[in-house]
């Protein structure tokens, strides 16, 4: 006579308390990894460039950035990009994308747009980690590229600065 032998895990609570303190100490030594240092105006042209499809944006008076000149608190800044357009099924701004320059991650965020918006305009609240340049990139629908560009003095940084 042979005796067979259960395999199945009991879990108890303290078991269940064990195996989620282990997994919550390993996620927390992930987030103790070494930070990305900020980036560059070079890395932000770059991710842009990426972006856009290679297409270099030109500086426009069409692009306007609407940003408080200082911030005291860069954990949450209130941005809004108007871009002077008809918004027209001929002529309209297809994409408007929001750069930091001096962010650890310097793309912000990416709006699209159709005529049926009426007006090219995106606003939002953004964080920053220390004094920079905030850039507004716009596609059009002819397949070009405009911008802008504004500086905005943080005192405190919201990105862990």
């Amino acid at each position: 006579m042979t005796q067979q032998r259960s395999t199945s895990l009991t879990l108890n609570r303290r078991g269940l308390l064990g195996a989620l303190g282990g997994g919550a100490l390993v996620a927390a030594g992930a987030g103790m990894t070494a930070r990305n240092a900020d980036a560059a105006p070079e890395d932000a042209a770059k991710w842009a460039s990426e972006l856009t499809g290679g297409r270099n944006p030109v500086d426009d008076p069409r692009v306007a950035i609407d940003l408080p000149p200082i911030a005291e608190n860069g954990n949450t800044v209130p941005v809004t990009v108007t871009v002077d357009s008809p918004m027209t099924d001929a002529d309209h701004v297809t994409k408007i994308h929001v750069v930091a320059e001096g962010n650890p991650n310097p793309g912000l965020c990416t709006f699209e747009l159709t005529p049926a918006c009426g007006k090219a305009e995106a606003s939002t609240r953004i964080r920053m980690a220390r004094t920079q340049n905030v850039v507004a990139i716009a596609e059009l629908s002819d397949g070009s590229v405009i911008s802008g560009k504004k500086e905005v003095k943080v005192t405190v940084g919201g990105c862990g600065g």
